[in-house]
């Protein structure tokens, strides 16, 4: 059960209101380049520019010739965004219905690490599943690290969406699947809680 005294709660987005596979995406590329999957694994995880372009440093364009010259193919630009999106999956409704239902309780907002081209389709899915426009609708705020030119968990993005809206760091809950997220917010005195699976929040706002 959750305490009482939050009044705040701040989504992750990946592995909590949205199915997320990683390893999808890495299959894609392997695909796409002729190359392993622990070959493109090993190379993404080397690469600064993929936290480059989730804090807004890099555009879609340089991103997606750096996932060419990466793979070394000359794929079209829907290509790699086909491969790059494969990773998000569907939003079980009744994790919107858990949000709409937590929205007359609680102030809530989102903090993911995404980019423009994972918003667009993720969008796409909301607009799919719910009929509205965005995931923005959900909450009282949504904050994108790419928008912010900030990523978590640097301590400096949760003391940014705390102080933008008045929050009380001890009020507000974050979830995360994401241990070192989580680490991040709780120096900033963010109380957390570790969604190792998403169903997991069902228990945790039981009524």
């Amino acid at each position: 059960m959750i305490d009482p005294k939050i009044k705040n709660i701040i989504f992750d987005l990946g592995g909590v209101i949205i199915n997320l596979s990683t390893q999808t995406t890495i299959k894609q590329f392997a695909l796409l380049g002729g190359l392993s999957e622990e070959e493109v694994s090993l190379r993404m995880m080397q690469s600064q520019e993929f936290h480059d372009y989730e804090k807004g440093l890099t555009s879609d364009a340089r991103f997606r010739e750096i996932v060419k010259s990466m793979l070394k193919v000359n794929a079209s630009d829907a290509e790699i965004d086909k491969c790059w999106n494969a990773m998000l999956l569907d939003i079980p409704i009744k994790r919107i219905q858990l949000l709409e239902r937590l929205k007359n309780h609680y102030r809530i907002f989102l903090l993911s690490n995404t980019n423009e081209i994972h918003l667009n389709c993720f969008n796409g899915i909301v607009r799919e599943l719910t009929g509205k426009p965005t995931m923005d609708d959900f909450f009282e705020r949504a904050y994108y690290s790419h928008r912010m030119k900030m990523r978590k968990p640097e301590p400096e993005i949760y003391k940014f969406v705390i102080e933008e809206n008045a929050l009380t760091p001890r009020e507000t809950l974050f979830l995360d699947d994401n241990l070192s997220n989580l680490k991040g917010a709780e120096l900033c005195g963010i109380k957390t809680f570790h969604v190792q699976h998403p169903d997991l929040m069902f228990n945790l706002f039981h009524d």
